[in-house]
């Protein structure tokens, strides 16, 4: 069995909330680090153990890829190294979080791990590791920690020093600009039973406006759209949302259009533990993305490096071959077509602060050192309980060097059911990244022309 590899950080690294706005730039000599024996965004560049060299990550698609088509996998040829289940989880516990421990105790008979080769291909453009590079010792947290300084794109924080840093590299990685994708949203009854919610969604980074003003957008992060497209019952309802930076200083807006009353209305309690849209009550707003929104109301820990498996190119899971019937079962989704590998990950723990709500009282992540990317999750109720489990099946986008989510799961342990989100097999091609937009095609006014039924 592979050894423990967590590194704790020293005290002096763990900084206290005051000191964040002053400290969070590191000195050009750290800086100078990256792409070197750092990768352009920060992740240990040298092969550990297990682990190989970063190497560049997978920028070229693989032969049978057409574009606008389906990934096409392009470890199709590999078979699993081992697999981890009920039987043989415990000798792996050292690289498995709480929650995936407490899935095989859920699910002694299903639940399982396939453990593949590690590939470190995960990837970004050069623009934005030079935007990274300018971050490192030009972005800094401001006003307690809820807002970043000097940032506009790339990874703000590549060389962290506290677990806010590392939180804030999820919350604003790159996710290609702007992107559109039709996906659909599960929430299986125990039995497996489900309900299709199809929607059609937009993002757009502020800087990928076509009339991008940086004094009018300034606490802008990016701009996104999502329409309902089924079931009928649902079918015609509109998410607008402009997402801010500091979300303290200037909530979140966001507005909703209702097919029924053919109405928008603002929507202020679209943050935090309020309800996911469709979501049947199994998501909160802020597990969209896995994490999203202002981390305010926690306490941020960086505990330090560890060697886990965690989901990882998960093209046999995006495959157009699959219909969601091969994927959707109960308990958990088909285990047989998911794919973990050995990654390092950045090990943050999130405490609700006193005085604050949240129905997560604490929550512990894992974060992909590649990409930024958090790849699990675990989540405990008020009574310290371990309650849900999320995973975020990775893939790199190839197609536009865009490490991003293939699917995103969220298991509840308490009420044996869970959400996936991000379900495309069955839809027509792939995400597509690039689209130009601007901020008027975000307005109310778009909102209401663009309600339907």
């Amino acid at each position: 069995m592979i050894k423990s590899t967590i590194r704790v950080l020293g005290s002096a690294l763990i900084l206290s909330l005051p000191m964040l706005a002053v400290e969070a730039a590191v000195p050009a000599a750290e800086a100078a680090k990256l792409g070197k024996e750092l990768t352009p965004v920060g992740a240990n560049k040298a092969a550990s153990g297990d682990i190989p060299a970063w190497t560049g990550g997978l920028l070229q698609p693989p032969a049978g890829y057409t574009k606008g088509g389906k990934l096409v996998d392009p470890f199709t040829d590999e078979k699993p190294l081992f697999v981890i289940d009920s039987s043989n989880y415990k000798q792996y516990a050292d690289h498995i979080s709480d929650g995936q421990q407490a899935m095989f105790e859920k699910y002694p008979d299903s639940y399982r791990m396939p453990v593949y080769p590690t590939h470190r291909t995960a990837a970004y453009s050069d623009s934005i590791y030079q935007e990274t590079a300018r971050n490192a010792t030009a972005t800094k947290l401001v006003d307690g920690g809820n807002g970043l300084e000097n940032y506009v794109q790339g990874t703000p924080f590549p060389i962290p020093s506290n677990g806010l840093e590392v939180i804030w590299n999820h919350i604003v990685r790159y996710r290609g600009g702007s992107v559109e994708r039709t996906i659909g949203q599960v929430t299986p009854q125990e039995n497996g039973a489900y309900t299709l919610v199809r929607f059609q969604e937009e993002f757009t980074f502020r800087d990928k406006l076509t009339d991008y003003n940086p004094d009018k957008d300034d606490n802008v992060l990016f701009y996104f759209k999502q329409d309902v497209l089924s079931p009928a019952r649902l079918a015609g309802n509109v998410l607008l949302v402009h997402e801010t930076l500091d979300q303290v200083k200037e909530p979140r807006k966001a507005w909703i259009y209702n097919a029924g009353s053919r109405k928008v209305r603002r929507a202020p309690a679209i943050a935090y533990d309020s309800p996911g849209t469709a979501s049947d009550g199994m998501r909160t707003s802020d597990n969209f993305d896995l994490y999203n929104g202002a981390p305010d109301r926690y306490e941020w820990k960086l505990v330090g490096k560890q060697d886990m498996y965690i989901p990882y190119n998960s093209y046999k899971l995006k495959s157009g071959q699959l219909k969601y019937d091969d994927i959707v079962q109960p308990g958990h989704i088909n285990q047989d077509v998911t794919r973990y590998e050995l990654h390092r990950v950045w090990k943050v723990e999130a405490t609700l602060k006193d005085g604050m709500r949240h129905v997560y009282a604490k929550r512990v992540f894992y974060i992909d050192e590649d990409s930024w990317q958090a790849a699990v999750i675990d989540h405990y109720d008020g009574r310290g309980l371990l309650w849900r489990v999320a995973e975020g099946h990775g893939v790199m986008y190839y197609n536009a060097t865009v490490p991003w989510y293939g699917l995103e799961v969220l298991y509840d342990l308490t009420s044996g059911r869970y959400l996936a989100l991000g379900l495309d097999n069955e839809e027509e091609g792939s995400f597509v990244f690039g689209g130009e937009r601007s901020s008027r095609d975000y307005s109310t006014s778009a909102l209401r022309r663009s309600g339907r039924r």
